[in-house]
């Protein structure tokens, strides 16, 4: 009964609630639908910095209608910056500003704005504003014929840069990168149609097919190095820490190092590359580098590019982006954390253990760090990979010289007796073999090729790894060649003890790794 009573004062008071809302209506009245803006009033109206629309689902303002970027965004780490902070239980007040919106990596920077003026949610993480700068001028324009374009830099130096964050002893990025080759220009190269694509940080974007604008692209002669921004995507990708493209992938088209790394790999028919290689790393080590002497074969199934193993699937990475901790040996406390960025595989260390520019200092366990070495379980210590290295660089310096000793160090072959070796006996009779304009490579010009691609002749961009990216394929091509100059050209140099059975073979050696596929020339 009570159950029936109750429901009849439910359904009088409905119609009596339906009887009150329609009392005041009439045909005229319309219900108005108004879409909400698409920017909220920035929580610091002075700096015009508005953060996120909404930060409960991190919706950029500049992401309603940048919805890609947004899309892409929303899986990097920068996306997760606040958050990761937080979980930090050592995290001190001065690491905010690197973790949130404000003036750090922008046109702001050296000012007090947005999250380190207004601690609000809105300006939580690096968002799209860090690194463009203030976005309220621009939304305020769309439709109004002024629209402002804050436009990140490309420069990776300096203030308003990625190296407003990504750097200290925690995060040396930016200066580890400022001590590098990548961070030097060559203008003479950036400005060169032919070279701009690897010398100039422009001329690789534009040439990987990258359309997204940036203050310096249309500056004539604004050339960039290679930026922070050339090799990683500030708006996010689908490879890790951002890369433009991977780094583990065998093909050489797609391999984010070899875009640049692999060039002048085998001797051109006319002019300056027909005996000097250039940027061939990419193709030494999946074993495809050098000129090929006639009946020439390479045994794949037992020699092949010792660091292109399953032990080191990123390939040129795995070892020239090495991460490291250097603690106090004293104290064990937390010194240094290496980035990799100096892009030396085994850079020189300074007293306390941190690495540096120098390339001079000696090649052993002590003066090197060898942790990319070791880590990968190829090597059980550094003191085994110094020990490989330099039974490697002996190899190939004993190999390189039966071709051509650099007596006076001009690096230029001269003729016997100003140079030694097979090559300057064959240039002091038969010059004419350097040509360089016949439309072909002759023997003696492939063979100053591997002795340049294998040896230490300071060549300004050939292989420059003394024989280490690929010992067996540069062992290889050293024995076929030296036997081959000899029987082509009727020349030979005294040998020393042991020297005819090693060039009588077997050439190259076992290992016991699974590889990468080792390959012939393409088109071979």
């Amino acid at each position: 009964m009570r159950t029936a009573n109750l429901r009849s004062l439910l359904l009088v008071a409905a119609a009596y609630a339906l009887t009150v809302s329609f009392a005041g209506c009439d045909s005229a009245t319309k219900i108005v639908y108004r879409d909400r803006a698409p920017f909220n009033p920035p929580p610091d109206a002075a700096s015009g910095f508005l953060g996120y629309y909404d930060a409960s689902v991190k919706q950029t303002t500049c992401g309603n209608c940048h919805s890609s970027y947004q899309a892409k965004w929303k899986t990097t780490k920068h996306a997760g910056a606040y958050a990761s902070l937080v979980a930090n239980p050592g995290a001190q007040a001065s690491c905010y500003g690197c973790h949130t919106v404000n003036g750090n990596g922008n046109a702001a920077s050296g000012t007090t704005v947005a999250y380190a003026k207004v601690a609000d949610s809105a300006y939580f993480d690096v968002q799209c504003e860090s690194c463009h700068g203030a976005g309220l001028t621009h939304v305020e324009g769309v439709g109004q014929g002024t629209v402002v374009r804050p436009l990140a830099k490309l420069a990776a130096g300096g203030a308003g840069t990625c190296a407003d964050c990504h750097t200290g002893s925690h995060n040396p990025f930016a200066e580890e990168w400022a001590q590098s080759g990548h961070a030097i220009v060559n203008a003479s190269r950036a400005g060169n149609a032919s070279c701009k694509s690897c010398h100039d940080g422009r001329g690789a974007l534009a040439a990987w097919g990258v359309e997204a604008n940036y203050q310096e692209r249309d500056v004539a002669t604004a050339y960039q190095p290679t930026t922070c921004a050339v090799c990683h995507n500030p708006h996010g990708s689908s490879n890790e820490h951002q890369l433009r493209f991977a780094v583990s992938t065998q093909d050489p088209e797609q391999n984010l190092c070899m875009k640049c790394h692999l060039r002048r790999y085998e001797p051109e028919l006319t002019g300056y590359g027909t005996a000097s290689p250039h940027a061939p790393q990419g193709a030494m080590l999946l074993g495809f580098a050098g000129w090929r002497p006639p009946g020439f074969v390479y045994d794949t199934a037992r020699i092949f590019g010792s660091h292109a193993t399953t032990a080191n699937p990123k390939l040129c990475a795995g070892c020239h982006v090495g991460r490291f901790t250097v603690n106090d040996p004293l104290t064990g406390s937390f010194t240094f954390q290496a980035t990799g960025h100096l892009f030396r595989p085994i850079p020189c260390l300074d007293p306390t253990g941190k690495p540096t520019a120098d390339k001079t200092c000696a090649y052993t366990s002590t003066a090197r760090s060898w942790q990319t070495c070791a880590a990968s379980g190829c090597h059980a210590s550094a003191a085994v990979a110094a020990n490989a290295f330099g039974t490697v660089r002996a190899r190939m310096k004993f190999y390189a010289d039966q071709l051509w000793i650099d007596t006076n160090g001009s690096g230029s072959m001269q003729a016997s007796p100003t140079d030694a070796g097979l090559l300057p006996l064959v240039r002091s009779t038969q010059p004419t073999e350097w040509s360089g304009t016949d439309n072909r490579v002759s023997p003696a010009e492939g063979a100053e090729f591997n002795a340049r691609l294998c040896g230490e002749f300071g060549q300004g961009n050939s292989d420059n790894s003394k024989g280490i990216h690929n010992p067996f394929l540069c062992e290889s091509l050293l024995i076929a060649t030296i036997n081959y100059i000899q029987s082509f050209y009727g020349v030979s140099v005294p040998l020393r003890d042991g020297q005819p059975a090693v060039l009588a073979g077997p050439i190259g050696g076992e290992f016991n790794r699974s590889m990468h596929v080792s390959r012939t020339p393409p088109g071979k």
